[in-house]
């Protein structure tokens, strides 16, 4: 792994978590996902199973997890299964996990051979009453491609045809979505290099330099700080900001444009998710800025109203409502618009200028797993990310922070990026 390796405390805890949601006499299975490959004889980079990575710290092709808390013999009532390693597959494709590494990483004491998974599942699953397999359940998931999580449950389907079935994402979901203090403290540090890289590219950018340079000075940073892009960076400059999801991140940049920059550092899996929008040329024009203050207001507004209780939905009208206000002041709207607007619109007019959510839970997965159906509770880690877009005036800006919700005050993981205008412009001009 690039990353130094978490505290196996992090994985232990969490699996005490889980086997205490599961009822009696119930076994659990996670697998890692696929090593997906490209064309001819070539294959991607291996990401880690977010679900079972969060058990475990494993981030190795081939690998289970077993978990049963009622299973008779105390020694199978935690099991991993890694890959053998052997000299032929370590000379092509490098080191794989002992058992004692394993071991040492993940905290489970019975650490078997994937090729032993069966057998020993066997015995397991005919002493269980229930056997709960997971799934990818982000109500906005891809599925046309098949996991290996979907080749496993019908295995499982055609060796235990009578067996209980249950789903073991909506477990999973309720606790990843409410961060420990160690999982904040890992999304902390991705915020950190994030920021390293953000001062980076303050200090770089000016016109003639294209998009493409912009994201290769995050690239350094990231790298040389053990990370990687939590996300494929959004590098847009002038009218290309308008695009919600620009990533062809080539074109030069020109004098008088802002740039917006939505990108996210992520260390050991854990991700961070920021959006500046910075002036080329190192200092904002007066629309310019009238538009960034009205964002970053909302941006405040929005990271105050963070409170436990507070359902997502509820939160994202009232930035909504606040961000009609700062439409109706720049004049974007007019108060026509908002009168003709039926109550219970579902296309209300601020839509035209901030159409998309104002923010997502971010952990293992930048938008991360979690029933946001459901009131906010204190450890959930949110971003929060308006927008104003303007095509017809070539510019957008949308300012994003990565927040945890608490009992008090939220806390902004990202206070030490820079924000207000006067700082950003002091810092490109310095």
């Amino acid at each position: 792994m690039r990353h130094e390796p978490l505290d196996p405390k992090l994985f232990t805890e969490n699996r005490s978590r889980l086997a205490k949601l599961l009822p009696p006499k119930s076994v659990a299975v996670l697998n890692a996902n696929d090593i997906l490959p490209t064309n001819a004889d070539g294959s991607l980079l291996m990401r880690a199973n977010s679900d079972l990575f969060y058990l475990t710290g494993v981030e190795q092709e081939e690998t289970l997890l077993v978990i049963f808390p009622d299973a008779d013999d105390e020694k199978l009532r935690e099991v991993l299964f890694v890959r053998e390693p052997n000299a032929q597959n370590e000379l092509w494709e490098g080191h794989k996990l002992t058992k004692d590494e394993a071991q040492k990483l993940t905290g489970i004491r019975a650490v078997k051979w994937t090729q032993d998974f069966w057998s020993v599942f066997r015995r397991l699953a005919c002493e269980a009453e229930h056997v709960f397999l997971n799934t990818n359940e982000h109500k906005r998931a891809a599925d046309e491609v098949e996991t290996r999580d979907d080749r496993f449950i019908r295995d499982v389907r055609e060796r235990f045809p009578v067996h209980d079935l249950r789903r073991l994402a909506p477990l999973l979901h309720s606790l990843r979505l409410v961060k420990s203090a160690r999982e904040t403290e890992a999304i902390s540090r991705a915020c950190q290099l994030t920021e390293k890289g953000f001062r980076r590219v303050l200090k770089f950018t000016k016109p003639g330099r294209t998009e493409t340079d912009v994201e290769a000075e995050f690239a350094h940073e990231f790298i040389r700080g053990r990370g990687r892009f939590a996300y494929e960076p959004i590098v847009a400059g002038g009218k290309n900001a308008c695009c919600l999801h620009y990533q062809e991140n080539s074109a030069e940049l020109k004098a008088g444009q802002l740039l917006l920059l939505d990108v996210g550092a992520s260390c050991a899996n854990y991700n961070s998710d920021m959006t500046r929008t910075i002036p080329v040329s190192g200092k904002f024009s007066r629309r310019q800025r009238q538009i960034y203050h009205a964002v970053l207001r909302v941006l405040h507004a929005s990271t105050n109203s963070l409170r436990p209780g507070l359902l997502p939905k509820s939160w994202q009208k009232e930035a909504e409502a606040h961000m009609t206000e700062e439409l109706l002041e720049l004049g974007l709207l007019k108060p026509r618009d908002v009168k003709k607007q039926p109550a219970d619109s579902d296309t209300p007019a601020v839509k035209k200028y901030f159409m998309h959510g104002l923010g997502h839970p971010i952990g293992l997965d930048v938008h991360d797993v979690g029933d946001t159906t459901k009131p906010m509770q204190s450890g959930w880690v949110m971003t929060v990310e308006p927008g104003i877009y303007i095509p017809e005036e070539n510019l957008a800006v949308r300012l994003e922070n990565t927040v945890v919700v608490t009992d008090g005050e939220p806390i902004n993981l990202m206070a030490d990026i820079p924000i207000e205008a006067d700082e950003i412009e002091e810092l490109m001009t310095k």
